[in-house]
């Protein structure tokens, strides 16, 4: 089938792009499209030269943030994409993962359509969905998890979120914790003081679908000391639930699994 030329690109126009979980190969072809397209790209920390790459000559400008290490508030960022736009400027936001999933991207649409700029989103593979076609699992399995929770570690300002432990001690759910490596310690306590088993199986994920990405199997109770010790200073994604036990197939050589102690 001949291609369809598409104009959905127009000058002054913000598209917020999903840059999928870092593998260039997991960019969608319309993420690609408008790369290519685009006359400036702000871009969060996460996303690789690899992706950026195919901005050609697009202007490049760092907004990310990471756990910590803020550089620019979002009033900043907002702020920036409307004077790109109102410019005539063909603007990409390009956001790690999903725009959608803990992108702040209500708050950027927000800003734009209060200026009177068009703004539009491009989807992109999230994390979870990534770190779980790597580990050879499924985040929903019949009989076993049938829903998936997303939720962030931090909240807005940086401190630990003020989540509802009780409800995401789902046995029959898969919970998928982003920027979870600071928060592993609380995320353990808390679900197993609201009534989730210690031996409920656990996935750490750092640096999703990239080539050093690293996975860990471990069990809740083990998590605070297995995330001490495999994440270091990785973006790190937590998958917990009975379907993490499943049995992967062809899991990467990074992979591993720490084990309960055994009892003398």
């Amino acid at each position: 089938m001949a291609d369809i030329a598409i104009d959905d690109f127009h000058p002054g126009t913000v598209w917020l792009v999903g840059a999928g979980p870092g593998d260039p190969e997991l960019l969608t072809r319309k993420a690609e499209r408008l790369l290519t397209r685009a006359e400036i790209v702000f871009y969060d920390a996460l996303v690789g030269p690899a992706i950026l790459e195919l901005a050609g000559h697009a202007e490049l400008v760092p907004v990310g943030k990471r756990s910590g290490r803020h550089s620019k508030e979002q009033a900043s960022i907002d702020k920036l994409l409307v004077a790109a736009a109102l410019t005539g400027r063909r603007v990409v936001r390009l956001k790690g993962g999903d725009p959608s999933i803990f992108g702040r991207s209500m708050e950027e649409l927000t800003a734009l359509r209060a200026a009177g700029v068009t703004a539009r989103i491009c989807p992109g593979v999230t994390a979870a969905s990534a770190a779980a076609a790597s580990a050879g699992i499924s985040l929903s399995l019949r009989g076993i998890a049938r829903r998936v929770q997303f939720v962030t570690a931090h909240s807005r300002r940086g401190a630990a979120a003020d989540l509802d432990w009780q409800a995401l001690a789902d046995p029959d759910a898969t919970l998928a914790v982003y920027m979870g490596r600071e928060a592993a310690g609380e995320v353990s306590r808390a679900l197993i003081a609201a009534g989730l088993p210690g031996s409920t199986p656990v996935l750490i994920a750092c640096n999703v679908s990239l080539p050093a990405e690293k996975l860990l199997r471990t069990r809740l109770d083990l998590l605070p000391l297995a995330t001490l010790a495999f994440a270091q200073d990785l973006p790190t994604l937590i998958l917990v639930g009975d379907a993490v036990a499943a049995d992967g197939v062809g899991l990467p050589a990074s992979s591993a699994t720490v084990a309960a102690p055994e009892r003398a």
